[in-house]
């Protein structure tokens, strides 16, 4: 393939490969902060957590405005909407994470880890729906 069909893939794959790749970071960041926290500061599972859950969320706020949906939004409103939203929509992610972790897990007996691996392609699948046609609309 020559570097025009390079180009013509990456203009085409270029958003849902960098959240992707965004996405791997954001897990990266929310684990490492946990464990610095938990283990490195002494803090609380649940306050690290919290924590973490924040830092990680904000980065990807800062990573998916600036390189994944290159957000045009511009003015302290119109910021904070976008940033509001978008954390509003992982808040609503997670619960949608936690319903069905409750459901499957708790409720049914099914086995916790493949649960939480489908349960986590689709909160992915849904924060990408949510970013692209809530948070980062053009």
């Amino acid at each position: 393939m020559g570097q025009a069909g390079w180009v013509m893939l990456w203009k085409k794959y270029r958003e849902p490969v960098l959240y992707l790749v965004f996405g791997g970071l954001t897990t990266l960041i929310n684990v490492v902060s946990y464990g610095v926290l938990a283990h490195g500061l002494g803090w609380n599972e649940l306050w690290s957590a919290s924590l973490a859950w924040v830092i990680s969320v904000l980065f990807a706020y800062l990573t998916n405005r600036r390189w994944v949906f290159q957000s045009r939004a511009s003015g302290v409103k119109a910021v904070l909407w976008e940033a509001a939203a978008f954390f509003g929509g992982r808040l609503f992610s997670g619960g949608v994470d936690l319903g069905i972790m409750f459901l499957f897990v708790t409720l049914l007996r099914f086995p916790d880890i493949p649960v939480k691996l489908a349960s986590n392609l689709l909160v992915i699948l849904l924060n990408y729906i949510l970013s692209k046609w809530l948070v980062f609309r053009k």
